[in-house]
């Protein structure tokens, strides 16, 4: 999931000083800067719940016994830590830890990107850890508050695998969770939902692997059905191949809605892009329609999206406090749509 090598354009942005991110874009708007420095923090994942937002990202560590490989053995988070604002550009309080990896029952090792939900007076923490087999697998966590403390299930959900959850809920009532990623997230392991140990990734002229999808049950803590894999097509209505690494699925799925249309947006890892994609079920497919945020400082590019006050956001992360690409720190940004329903592409730098 998380590969050391660093791409020529990711070395060139690193050249930046510091200080030339307070500056301003001609004039207009500042470039973000990390919601906490207390902490490192990343993979945001925002919700607005009784209009306030909270954010629930992964908390990086700095775990110096654990050597740096192209599986992510590096990111070694050990508990989560939930965030909150009251608006966009307030203070950003930190809640303390809101779940702790020795509190789940089941887990071995690498707390990575969780999601939350809430339904009917209970908050829902969605997350990715090794079990004791060192599987990924995917685990839920409940409170009746939004920032915790949450109390694990003692086993993950039944049916799960991979990383990176993100959990949406339509409009009429009924939540999908999203999920998967390559490399490190052990998703070439998973073929029509059973693991094989020795699953191989793509190669150039394969089909890519797909993001997966399945309906979560009323009570928000196991599947209704079993796991799809999403179709995510080129406009062309094809399938990407693996050599199309700069267009093609590699993790940290997220699904909002925008004026009746359902959009997917994803990392594309290795290139390290956040691209997007839109279709009229939640279902897919998605056709894809371009970059949302260009290559951030650091290997790693994962976000999420919101609404506040008539204004969407782009909660996001880079390396601008560490320098070092297990070190990370969120940020946010404002999001804007064409009147085509396509959205502007970000720079973070720019």
């Amino acid at each position: 999931m998380k590969r050391i090598r660093i791409s020529l354009a990711l070395a060139a942005i690193s050249c930046l000083s510091l200080s030339s991110f307070a500056q301003t874009n001609n004039g207009k708007n500042p470039i973000s800067q990390p919601l906490v420095s207390h902490i490192y923090t990343a993979d945001p994942s925002a919700h607005v719940f009784n209009g306030k937002i909270y954010i629930y990202p992964s908390h990086d560590i700095d775990a110096k016994d654990v050597k740096e490989d192209d599986d992510g053995g590096h990111f070694a988070m050990r508990d989560y830590h939930v965030l909150s604002m009251d608006k966009i550009g307030g203070p950003v309080k930190d809640n303390g830890v809101a779940l702790d990896i020795k509190d789940i029952p089941w887990a071995g090792r690498q707390l990575w990107a969780p999601d939350a939900a809430y339904k009917n007076g209970t908050y829902y923490l969605y997350f990715p850890v090794k079990d004791k087999q060192d599987v990924f697998r995917l685990g839920v966590a409940t409170s009746k508050s939004p920032v915790g403390p949450f109390k694990a299930e003692p086993q993950p959900m039944k049916g799960t695998y991979s990383i990176d959850p993100c959990v949406f809920q339509d409009t009429d009532g009924k939540a999908y969770i999203y999920f998967g990623g390559i490399w490190g997230g052990q998703l070439q392991r998973w073929d029509n939902n059973q693991y094989d140990a020795k699953g191989a990734l793509k190669k150039p002229d394969e089909v890519a692997y797909l993001p997966r999808v399945a309906r979560l049950s009323n009570d928000m803590k196991e599947l209704a059905e079993p796991v799809k894999a999403i179709q995510l097509l080129d406009e062309n209505g094809k399938l990407f191949t693996e050599k199309d690494n700069d267009k093609r699925f590699f993790e940290g799925s997220w699904l909002h809605k925008y004026k009746g249309k359902y959009y997917l947006s994803y990392s594309t890892g290795d290139t390290h892009n956040l691209c997007y994609a839109i279709g009229d079920s939640p279902y897919g497919p998605f056709t894809y329609k371009g970059v949302l945020l260009k290559p951030v400082l650091g290997w790693t590019n994962h976000h999420s999206i919101i609404e506040k006050d008539g204004k969407w956001y782009l909660f996001y992360h880079d390396t601008q406090l560490s320098g070092k690409t297990h070190l990370r720190n969120v940020k946010v940004t404002e999001l804007t749509y064409n009147p085509d329903g396509t959205i502007k592409t970000i720079d973070a730098y720019r």
